[in-house]
């Protein structure tokens, strides 16, 4: 008896392994719900036949474009059915099936894709290409297609990618293919960020100057930079959009990050202005002025086009970052928190918000906000969009509000894939644990989140892929389904079809672990470098160029005898991945020297203390990447003791700036040298002039050269601003330096 039950459990563990085998062959993501794989393979090749009706014949014909210009195979149309063919079939709808709820069934000699639905039969089809084309086969005049059974429909109803085209501008034919691209993966919701601060990017006929002023800025280098969609434009991308089952959702931002508006129409603020388009991300003081009734017919008129240009039946219109500092000191806002009965200036938001999401139900459309639209509780029929914490969908849902849950923590994919991983975005539930079912059934579903401050067009596949796939699978399957490491296997069969799709994707996670080892004997660094994943191969160079495929592969740690900066960068499958690593090194006079400062740095960037600032170890763009020690308001006092005399002739003060996160050059720079630590004598002084209103980090190294001279000690005063200038989000509030290196040479 025992015999025979070893022998049979040997044998249900060799079926099973085939049935992964085959299943792990198919490669789909996101995973279907059901799936069921039979014995046999279906050959797609030139001889096949693809059926429909005539009221399908748009999805027959989608489908033929779509494995031609995947695999270059031309399929058949609606001739009659050999021992090869594919049928598209619309069934009577069941009462408990979804609109996108589908079957394929894949026998040897016949597919059949059917569904209630068009969009169900649409989801089915994606299912199908993407079995043809992520197989490996492609470009071959024959595919093999496992046998196979899939029952498939979506855990969540609102699946979505928010794209931010304010920050940086995205090209009609760009929206288009990601359009696409979020069909292939199962999307339904292309969320359009289409204003804020920095830019206004729809044509609105009634009011010309939000695109005539609001849609370009003045960067700080004196070129402008833009654009915006035309009405045209606008009703183009929508319709393709449909063509694809997905509704676009536009977001029209109110009542903050509305700058870009009120640089075009100031009379809409509560000063007047006048305002310039930002050119620098954060948070704006200037918003729109809730007391005063033309700037509401202003915005009902702006979105009574709007309204004309979507179909859907939701308006996101913000609502987030909305400071009340205008708002408590403009004469009409109070008139207005007093006349209405108001508490304060939350109620204030609270009813600019009521009041435009009475004017949009009018319209029969129903209003999104961000979280903060709970702050003095939200509009009646206002469906949340939480991305602070879990906290506003757990709220949101306990008011009996529908919520959609897009936590920045999981979702917010412009977070460098070193700090938002792909197993990260994979463990997101968008369901809270703390919600009861009666609760969750308010969850609408998530939204992967590409905000642009750092992320122009030619940025955003690298930085949404493959981690928007993680969460692609989350949005669709069953939570009692998801299993990473099964997840992770799909994926990396999937590549190829990314680079099919020309997607040039991006990082998984972090990609090099590198560390740095200072040979005080030698006068030299040792740098070695580590693949943070078993797959991938780095490729190094030490000239100043971009790393490629031809640049020196790592084997053993790289010696540096002189200042250099190393650039070295991952391949993934014969695909470079993700931005260089850039690690810069300067051997000089001071280095390892002893450091005393006048004021102290903060705990908060030490950059691991004093000896930071003469390691010889450049920091990066990042000033969160452990180099930059850290000054806030205080001026920077250093002084070094080289130990003993030397000649010198050049000190230099390495220095980052990055407005946006309140770090600013020194406004003026001295320079000191001394031989006893009591008389010094200046070596130089230099005024910083470069401009402070970018939203670009820099780095910049203030230098003073003078007729060689022996000292042993070294000053250097650095001035801080002190605090933030009137123009910035942070205005009067305390500002920063940050210093990576003090060089001697």
């Amino acid at each position: 008896m025992r015999m025979k039950y070893s022998t049979l459990r040997l044998f249900l563990i060799f079926f099973i392994s085939i049935a992964s085998i085959a299943e792990a062959q198919i490669n789909l993501i996101p995973r279907p719900q059901k799936i069921e794989v039979k014995k046999g393979r279906f050959t797609l090749s030139a001889s096949t036949v693809i059926i429909s009706s005539a009221e399908i014949s748009h999805l027959n014909d989608y489908f033929c474009g779509q494995i031609l210009e995947l695999t270059g195979i031309k399929l058949k149309v609606n001739k009659p059915a050999g021992r090869s063919s594919i049928l598209l079939k619309l069934t009577k709808p069941q009462l408990d099936s979804g609109s996108e709820e589908y079957e394929l069934s894949v026998e040897p000699e016949q597919i059949v894709v059917s569904s209630a639905k068009e969009e169900g039969l649409f989801r089915g089809i994606q299912t199908l290409i993407q079995i043809c084309s992520s197989s490996g086969q492609m470009r071959e005049s024959e595919i093999n297609i496992p046998c196979c059974r899939i029952i498939d429909s979506p855990r969540f109803n609102w699946r979505g990618l928010n794209l931010d085209c304010a920050r940086h501008f995205m090209s009609k034919n760009f929206v288009k293919r990601y359009i696409d691209i979020l069909a292939r993966y199962k999307f339904n919701i292309f969320h359009w960020h289409l204003t804020d601060d920095q830019g206004w990017r729809i044509e609105i006929k009634k009011y010309p100057k939000l695109t005539g002023v609001g849609a370009w800025r003045r960067e700080a280098d004196g070129t402008v930079y833009g654009g915006f969609y035309s009405q045209s434009d606008v009703k183009e991308i929508v319709a393709y959009a449909k063509s694809r089952f997905i509704t676009i959702v536009p977001e029209i931002e109110m009542p903050g990050h509305c700058q870009a508006s009120l640089a075009a129409y100031p009379e809409n603020s509560c000063t007047g202005g006048p305002f310039e388009v930002s050119t620098i991300w954060g948070v704006m003081k200037d918003v729109y002025c809730a007391g005063s009734d033309s700037t509401f017919i202003f915005l009902q008129n702006v979105l009574n086009e709007v309204c004309e240009l979507f179909p859907g039946e939701y308006i996101h219109i913000g609502g987030d970052e909305v400071p009340k500092d205008r708002w408590k000191e403009c004469p009409g806002c109070r008139q207005r928190i007093q006349s209405e009965g108001l508490k304060d200036e939350q109620e204030l938001q609270t009813y600019f918000i009521k009041r435009i999401s009475n004017f949009l139900s009018q319209k029969r459309k129903k209003i999104i906000g961000w979280d903060e639209i709970l702050e003095g509780g939200p509009a009646p029929g206002a469906t949340v969009q939480s991305w602070q914490s879990f906290n506003g969908t757990i709220e949101a849902a306990r008011m009996g509000h529908y919520s959609i849950s897009s936590p920045a923590s999981h979702t917010y994919l412009n977070a460098e894939a070193e700090n938002l991983d792909l197993r990260a975005c994979y463990s997101f539930d968008p369901v809270p644990g703390e919600l009861q079912v009666r609760e969750a059934h308010f969850v609408l579903g998530s939204e992967a989140n590409m905000w642009t401050e750092h992320a122009p067009e030619n940025s955003i596949d690298g930085k949404l892929f493959p981690r928007i796939l993680a969460l692609a699978e989350v949005f669709w399957i069953n939570k009692e389904n998801k299993n990473f490491e099964d997840f992770y296997s799909r994926l990396q069969n999937h590549y190829h079809l990314l680079s099919a799709m020309g997607i040039n994707f991006g990082l998984e996670g972090k990609a090099i672990i590198h560390s740095s080892l200072f040979d005080e004997n030698k006068n030299e660094f040792a740098i070695t470098l580590k693949p943070a994943q078993p797959d991938l191969k780095i490729f190094y160079t030490t000239d100043g160029k971009e790393p490629n495929l031809n640049s020196e592969p790592y084997s053993v740690p790289v010696r540096i005898k002189e200042s250099v900066t190393l650039k070295a960068s991952v391949v993934k499958k014969n695909h470079l991945v993700g931005s260089p690593l850039s690690l810069s090194f300067t051997i000089h006079r001071a280095l390892n020297s002893k450091v005393s400062v006048t004021n102290p740095f903060s705990d908060r960037y030490s950059a691991g203390g004093l000896n930071s600032l003469v390691n010889g170890v450049r920091g990066t763009i990042n000033f969160r990447d452990g180099q930059w020690q850290g000054y806030e308001e205080a001026d920077f006092n250093a002084t070094l003791d080289l130990g003993e005399s030397r000649y010198i002739s050049r000190i230099i003060l390495g220095c980052l700036q990055d407005a946006t996160s309140w770090i600013f050059f020194p406004t003026g720079i001295q320079f000191f040298v001394s031989s006893d630590n009591i008389n010094f004598t200046e070596a130089g002084t230099l005024v910083n002039e470069f401009p402070q209103k970018t939203s670009d980090a820099i780095l910049r190294d203030f230098l003073v050269s003078f007729e060689r001279l022996k000292a042993r000690y070294v000053k250097v005063v650095a001035v801080n601003v002190g605090r933030c200038p009137d123009w910035h989000p942070g205005a009067g509030g305390k500002s920063w330096i940050f210093i990576d290196e003090i060089i001697v040479e």
